[in-house]
């Protein structure tokens, strides 16, 4: 994960303008576009995320932490690029398609019109 000059700002508020997200939403690990401008709401949502490792490599099932800032998306086709990981219960991992790290997010199965990224896993360009 690269320790970027464009990752959460201070004060949420210099991320939103309208009510969506001011900047571009990029990979923190490669320069991947996950979302463009004025499409998704910031949201307070606890939901505990495994840590961010690349596919490949093995963790703990465990490990992870809980994080409470999200930026919801009410429709899969609105990503620009965003891929799919494994499916704990009825959660699906979110995960950059092009480097494939995460998870930077996730969506409950059981409804079709939420899908969230982390705020503090992703870039904001």
């Amino acid at each position: 994960m690269a320790e970027g000059s464009s990752s959460v700002p201070s004060n949420k508020g210099d991320l939103i303008e309208n009510g969506k997200n001011k900047t571009k939403i990029c990979c923190k690990r490669c320069p991947s576009l996950v979302l463009s401008p004025n499409q998704a709401t910031l949201t307070e949502k606890e939901f505990f995320l495994p840590y961010m490792y690349k596919k490949k490599v093995e963790s703990q099932p465990h490990d992870g932490e809980t994080l409470t800032d999200y930026w919801l998306v009410e429709d899969m086709f609105t990503f620009d690029n965003v891929g799919f990981s494994n499916t704990v219960g009825s959660i699906k991992y979110l995960i950059c398609a092009d480097c494939e790290i995460g998870p930077i997010g996730w969506h409950d199965l059981t409804n079709k019109k939420a899908f969230y990224i982390a705020v503090d896993r992703v870039q904001h360009v």
